[in-house]
């Protein structure tokens, strides 16, 4: 019941916004929303108002991987776990989520969020034999607590869990003097840069840089173009940047270029956090060598656990479903298929096309 159409055209458009005013003109048929303001506000137009232009929000169970603001421990300044844990409590989810996202978003709580690849309880007995042989050299937490990032209560008054940061900084060693979150190594105030590539996300990391100023940190913020933001990532040229890592059902090697030593010197790979550990090393050959599904389950939550009570990133957020808009000219099949929208599935529906330019007009004269 798969690839139904005659033939499909894709047209580009190089600005979002034209884009759009495109889609409401019916110039194409069908578009994936990946911003939520838009998809709260962007949409009320006659056709959509007359059900002729449709939108849909689909759920799946596709793993949506981890999006994060992602520390580079190849600075000195967040070799310290304690500072990174610290600093996660200066980032208000529920406040942007609620203000800026228009609720539509989730916490992410996990390096393989939406699958069953997270460490979302407890480790079972199984997890426990690849964990024990490690113990003292991870996190205690990793055996006693499933990882919560800090949550607030959306309101935008954050003052506890900024008490409880400067509690966990005074207890690491770190101090405030005129109003500056002192290193205790290097006696200097906190300083780092926030990189981004585009101006769309200054709205979000604002908020957190405004929090953080409360705790004595100067953040600062910086755009590049795409050019020399690839180059800049290329070359680990950065404090703090937004990305992520997306995953399959079916972890493996390319766990090595994530998160692996032999990554982190490597220009180019996607081991942006700069992790150089041998127990992380380890946890990874455990997934590559797993057998059978049951062990890659284990192997991958046993490396979720290490990697999350790390806190080499604060958590962002993600979608359980896809956006979808559309003209209501096609047919689809009654059941939705698991891993997301599967648009060669759908067919041209002949009787909604004979009805649709009827339905058109009505629905200008709106």
């Amino acid at each position: 019941g798969r690839y139904n159409f005659d033939r499909i055209r894709f047209d580009y458009y190089r600005d979002q916004t034209v884009a759009l005013e495109a889609f409401k003109a019916h110039l194409y048929d069908l578009r994936v929303e990946n911003t939520s303001l838009i998809w709260a506000t962007g949409y009320d137009f006659p056709a959509r108002r007359a059900g002729i232009a449709k939108l849909d929000e689909i759920a799946h169970s596709q793993p949506t991987g981890l999006s994060a603001f992602i520390f580079n421990l190849r600075r000195p300044k967040f070799q310290d776990r304690k500072l990174r844990e610290a600093l996660a409590y200066a980032f208000d989810f529920e406040w942007s989520n609620k203000n800026l996202f228009y609720g539509q978003y989730r916490r992410t709580k996990s390096y393989y969020s939406n699958s069953e690849l997270a460490a979302r309880v407890l480790p079972d007995k199984d997890e426990l034999a690849i964990l024990e042989p490690y113990r003292g050299k991870i996190p205690d937490e990793v055996f006693t607590r499933v990882y919560e990032p800090p949550k607030t209560d959306g309101s935008g008054k954050i003052r506890p869990n900024l008490r409880t940061a400067m509690q966990i900084l005074r207890k690491a060693g770190w101090w405030v003097k005129d109003g500056k979150l002192i290193d205790p190594k290097s006696g200097k105030p906190l300083k780092f840069e926030i990189l981004l590539v585009s101006p769309l996300f200054e709205r979000i990391v604002s908020p957190f840089i405004r929090n953080l100023k409360r705790l004595g940190v100067e953040a600062r913020l910086r755009t590049v173009d795409q050019s020399q933001y690839i180059n800049r990532i290329r070359a680990f040229d950065y404090d703090v940047i937004t990305s992520g890592w997306g995953q399959s059902e079916s972890p493996g090697n390319e766990q090595r270029d994530f998160w692996s030593s032999a990554a982190t010197d490597r220009p180019g790979s996607r081991n942006l956090i700069g992790i150089k550990n041998p127990v992380i090393d380890a946890l990874i050959e455990n997934i590559v060598a797993a057998r059978d599904r049951r062990s890659v389950v284990t192997a991958t939550r046993a490396l979720d656990r290490v990697l999350l009570w790390g806190h080499y990133v604060i958590p962002q957020w993600h979608l359980k479903f896809d956006r979808i808009a559309y003209w209501d000219i096609f047919g689809r099949p009654a059941k939705d298929p698991k891993y997301g929208v599967d648009f060669m599935s759908w067919w041209i529906d002949p009787a909604k096309v004979a009805s649709f330019d009827s339905r058109k007009k009505s629905a200008k004269k709106e």
